[in-house]
């Protein structure tokens, strides 16, 4: 089953802040809005969101339909095939998803550890 571009999503305080601090890293802006409190961020293949008052936890990311570069790649596992197969599979899925859709959508899974795990596809 591929899930996609791979990111960690960070619910951050400050985005400048932390924006500044992970460019020192050698991380440089992928895309985003500074004015909307969110940025993507690359360092060679590692992706990170930047999210400031977005989300109350850190959450694993995948992106159906992209890879690392923020590229679309074709063929991809559609956002609902994958919410199709992991509920098949016995787990617990959240947020809404119109099954019957095209195009962007996202839904979430946690894992046993009580991690957020995010499905977003964007396309």
């Amino acid at each position: 089953m591929e899930l996609g571009a791979f990111s960690l999503s960070l619910a951050v305080k400050d985005l400048a802040v932390s924006k500044a601090f992970y460019e020192k890293l050698g991380f440089e802006v992928l895309g985003g809005n500074e004015d909307q409190n969110w940025l993507i961020l690359r360092n060679g293949s590692t992706v990170l969101g930047l999210f400031a008052g977005m989300f109350d936890k850190n959450m694993l990311t995948w992106n159906p339909g992209w890879n690392q570069n923020a590229e679309e790649v074709n063929p991809f596992t559609d956002v609902r095939e994958l919410h199709r197969k992991l509920s098949e599979a016995g787990l617990e899925l959240q947020g809404e998803l119109d099954l019957d859709g095209q195009g962007p959508g996202h839904f979430y899974i946690t894992d046993p550890d009580g991690n957020p795990i995010l499905i977003d596809q964007h396309r």
